[in-house]
């Protein structure tokens, strides 16, 4: 027998969104839309001195493993660098398409039942790819100001 895809942690996850305000001037934002289901994620983001995430700000309208996905990447990410960010971004997409490990992400095996499940993989991937160019956005307008 497999695990559910909907299962109580997802559930909960989905129904605890940490960070689910917008940034009022973020440095870095981004939006990815699901084709299939019309899910949409978008990530507001401030960075500190050195590049780090400092401020994390979202707006979720997805199904429950887009706004859980959406919990974990909010729950972890401040203190990343967009490199890490991108990093996880890519680590989940082969993942989930089956070619390479579990990502190094903190719950991130609770997707484990949907890997099967492709029809659900972009709903999964919205936060954690709407993170990684918010991050590198933010990135690239603080480099003009710090060669200043």
């Amino acid at each position: 027998m497999t695990a559910p895809l909907y299962n109580a942690e997802i559930l909960r996850l989905a129904a605890s969104i940490p960070r689910h305000e917008r940034l009022p001037d973020p440095m870095g934002s981004a939006e990815r839309r699901s084709p299939i289901c019309g899910s949409r994620v978008t990530v507001d983001v401030d960075t500190d001195a050195d590049g780090r995430i400092e401020r994390v700000g979202l707006l979720v309208r997805a199904c429950a493993l887009g706004q859980a996905s959406s919990s974990l990447l909010a729950a972890n990410m401040i203190g990343r660098t967009p490199e890490e960010l991108a990093a996880a971004s890519d680590a989940l997409t082969a993942w989930l398409a089956g070619g390479e490990d579990m990502p190094d992400w903190p719950g991130i095996a609770i997707f484990t039942p949907a890997l099967s499940v492709t029809g659900r993989h972009a709903s999964i991937r919205l936060a954690f790819e709407a993170a990684a160019a918010a991050a590198a956005q933010a990135r690239d307008r603080a480099r003009p100001l710090a060669a200043e």
